[in-house]
This record gives structure tokens, sequence and C-alpha cells, in this order.
């Protein structure tokens, strides 16, 4: 396939590298080919290079002659992508390369998910391993897998994979930004068995849906004040309980680090109470967009009738009220802020996800915390409300939060090196969101690590795309970032 795309686009080498990437399928835990492609990158230029059991690959870079006790650093990115089309799009993410698209100052993809998360990344890293016009030391360039559904292959890197004592993480997306800090997390998940009996022949079934709204990622959007699916509709059917109706099944939301969007539910009701029904559904409807309309302007609330259904259950009463009640007392949002860095979120639990599977009803939230404590002590409120309802409660491991150390000797000579280049300070943040450098802190006690990257606008969408300029910036900054700490006795 062409790269016309890229055709004179700079750096070159990284350019081209991503291209090569782009056209390796690598779904997340499907990363067999893009890891084929690495080792033959390693043996195509005479690098060292390891691999563990879990996937994760490093390739080793020699120092420039003089420069072989200088400290080693580590290069740091994931080579799995979200998987994500247009629902018009064909497109087998296990087979087909990406199209890459040059839309202006932006590449994108032709309907689904670019990859530049964390494609561009891993790109820089090969070009730095192949880039002779530069002072450096020695070099690891470290390849991760799995990470965007678990952070599993950081999680199983063993001590000695890596020996490096500064490490760059090239997967944050705001040019201009060292991020110095991210959240800790963990699931809590509640489950109950379904408690049926028959339904009244009297009541008629009907279709509750709750849509339209904006939801996002649990940790980066937590603070903006978004709508969860799932708590309005558990808000509206208290709303009209008065109408006894009887619920057959409620859902909502697709995955755990998001916030839920859409939720449904069946209700059996008198069908001489659907116009009264309709009128405060309609009016509660008008209430939340109300009280949302800075953040989901688009709810929408539908109300629509079922076909018969021969023989059906429904939840029992009592069933039915404790899912109900739990899904209103679970916290959602933000539980506290950051005293030390301002307008960053310290502590958050998410109300993810509603499923039925195997005659059982599970509740899905997430807990995020920068703090180790404060994380599990929130998720042992969420658990106090599972207890509560009698649920069956499983509490995940969760990986930890990345304490921001704002005295390490690689942010200083960082921000000096950035202030070189560009004639300004950099921005320092840290994110509520889980990234890989939690993880490897924990694992390689003294390994001091900032993170940065290139403006990416849309990740995990097909709207994914990365800005040209801000690549060239990136990798210019990279490379001084790289032979400032050779220089480091």
């Amino acid at each position: 396939m062409p790269n016309n795309a890229i055709e004179s686009l700079a750096p070159a080498t990284l350019w081209s590298r991503f291209f090569e990437i782009s056209q390796v399928p690598r779904p997340s835990k499907h990363e067999e080919r893009v890891r084929l492609y690495l080792r033959n990158f390693a043996g195509k230029n005479n690098l060292e290079m390891k691999e563990d059991e879990t996937g994760n690959i490093v390739i080793k870079v020699a120092p420039k002659p003089g420069l072989e006790k200088a400290p080693t650093v580590i290069l740091q990115s994931h080579v799995d992508m979200v998987c994500e089309k247009n629902k018009d799009k064909d497109h087998d993410f296990n087979s087909d390369p990406i199209v890459l698209v040059r839309d202006g100052d932006w590449i994108k993809a032709d309907g689904t998910t670019l990859g530049a998360d964390n494609g561009i990344g891993a790109a820089a890293a090969l070009a730095i391993a192949t880039d002779y016009t530069f002072n450096h030391g020695p070099l690891e360039l470290l390849f991760t897998v799995d990470e965007e559904t678990g952070l599993t292959g950081a999680n199983h890197l063993v001590k000695g994979f890596i020996e490096g004592k500064y490490l760059l993480n090239l997967d944050t997306e705001e040019d201009g930004c060292f991020y110095v800090g991210c959240s800790g997390g963990m699931d809590t998940v509640g489950t109950m068995k379904l408690e049926y009996e028959p339904v009244n022949e009297e009541l008629m079934p009907y279709l509750l849906f709750v849509s339209g709204l904006k939801g996002g990622h649990s940790g980066i959007n937590i603070n903006d004040r978004r709508a969860n699916a799932i708590r309005v509709i558990a808000q509206l059917l208290v709303r009209i309980d008065n109408f006894n109706y009887r619920l057959q099944s409620i859902t909502g939301g697709s995955k755990r680090n998001a916030i839920a969007r859409e939720a449904e539910a069946i209700l059996f009701v008198n069908p001489s109470d659907e116009a009264k029904l309709r009128e405060l559904i309609n009016e509660f409807t008008l209430e939340t967009v109300l009280e949302f309309n800075e953040t989901d302007p688009g709810i929408k609330i539908t109300f629509e009738k079922k076909d018969i259904t021969v023989n059906a259950q429904v939840y029992t009463k009592n069933f039915s009220t404790k899912i109900i009640n739990t899904l209103l007392a679970l916290p959602h949002g933000v539980i506290s802020m950051s005293p030390a860095i301002t307008g960053l979120v310290e502590t958050s639990t998410n109300l993810a996800t509603v499923t039925i599977e195997d005659n059982f009803l599970r509740i899905g939230t997430s807990q995020r915390s920068s703090i180790e404590s404060a994380k599990k002590n929130i998720a042992a409120s969420v658990k106090s409300v599972f207890d509560l309802a009698s649920a069956e409660v499983k509490v995940g491991d969760g990986y930890p939060g990345w304490q921001p150390n704002l005295e390490s000797n690689l942010l200083k000579i960082s921000k000096n090196t950035f202030k070189n280049i560009f004639g300004r300070e950099p921005v320092l943040k840290a994110v509520h969101a889980g990234l890989e450098c939690g993880i490897l802190g924990d694992k390689f006690p003294g390994l001091e690590m900032i993170s940065f990257g290139p403006t990416i606008e849309g990740a995990h969408s097909p709207d994914e795309r990365v800005n040209i300029h801000d690549v060239e910036k990136f990798y210019r900054l990279l490379k001084a970032i790289i032979t400032a700490l050779s220089k480091v006795k």
C-alpha cells in the first residue's frame, strides 16, 4: 500500500516507521505480528534484543563512542492499539492495515482509529535506533504489550529486564507538556443472582432507553460533571415507582474505564398508565437536560412499546428495589481534588457497567487515585454498598499510581532542554488516569520518569488524529533530552 499520506513529512524516518507499524495489525492481546516486526527490525539493524514470556520486547542501542559510561536511558512505548471504526466502515483489525490520510496539518485514518496512541511513540523510538546524527549514551527501547485493556505487559515485567536509570515514556498526547504523575486504579464488581417471578398478564412490555450522553474517559473526563446513563435511568425508575411497574431487565455502560453513555430497561406496565407515564418521563427528561445542559445537551430518553412476550418473567419486587437502590447508593464522580496540583482530581470512582449474564446481574465500577490509601478507601466504600445489598463482591488487584517528583534530576534536565529549544517553560501536569509509569516506578524503585508526546486528538475513536508539526517538535525534543542525559556523570 502506498504511503502518500506521509510523503515529504519530517522527520522522514519517524514517519516511515509509523507507516510500517500502521500496516501491521496489532489489536490489544493480539500483538504477535507487531512483535515479529520488532524482532525483524532488530535483526536487520544488528541490534541486541530480548523478549519476555508476556511478549514485552527491549531493543538495546549501543552508545556513541566515548559515551559508554553515560547513564542508560529507556524509551518506553506500548505496541497495541484501540480498535474502533465507523459503522459504515468495512475493516478487519485482525488482518487489515490502517489507511493513513493527510488532512491539512493532521494525519488521521480512513474511518478507523489511527493508532498514533501509541504508534507515534514506538515509531520515534525506532527512528532513534537508526539516527546517527546526534550523541547518546546506552539506550533501551522498551515496547510493552496490552496496555489498552489492562496494562498487562508492564504488570508482568520482571526485575532485570530493563537496567536504565532514566525512563522517557512516549505515551502522552499534549504538545508542550511533561507529565510527571498519574493515578492508580482498581475495579470493584458486585454480582447478584437474578430473582424472577411470572408477570401479570394485564401488563405490557416497554423499552426505556437513555442515550445521547457524551460519556468519555472515566479518569480524564470525570471532573467534567458529565451525566452517567446508569444513574439517570435509576433515578427515573424511582420517579415512576408509583405506577407499580415491573422490571424485567436493566443494562448500561460498555467499558470499565468509560462513563456510561447509554442505559436501558425493559418494564412491564399497565397500558392504561402509558399516557401518564409518558408525561412524567418527558418532565424528567426536561429536568435532566436542564441539569446537564452544559455537558450533555443531547440527552434523550425514549419509552417505546415492545412486542408482547409470551410467558414473560420479571424481577421480584424486592429484587428490583434492591438493584435500583444499589445503583443510586453507589458513589460516582470526583471524591477529592489534589491539594498539590491545581485542577487535578486526586480520587474518583466510576459507576461503569450493568450487565446480565448466565442468570446473574453484574455491576462494574472502577476507582482511581494518585494516593494508594485513598484508592483503597474509596474501593472499600463501594464494596460496603455491595455488601449491604448482599451482592458477591470482587475487588481487583489494581495498579499503582505515580507520585510526582518535582525535584528529580531527569525533570530538571528535561525542563532546561525544553526551554533552550523553545524559549519557554514546559507545562507540568499529572493525569487522573493510568499510565504504565505507575507500574514501572513500583517495579523498578528509583527509576526517574517523565512522559511526553505530540498532540493527538480523539484517541480511542475513529476521529483520532496526530498533529504533523508537533511530531517534528516532539522528535527534536526527544533527541535533545537524550543528548543532555548523555552528559550526566
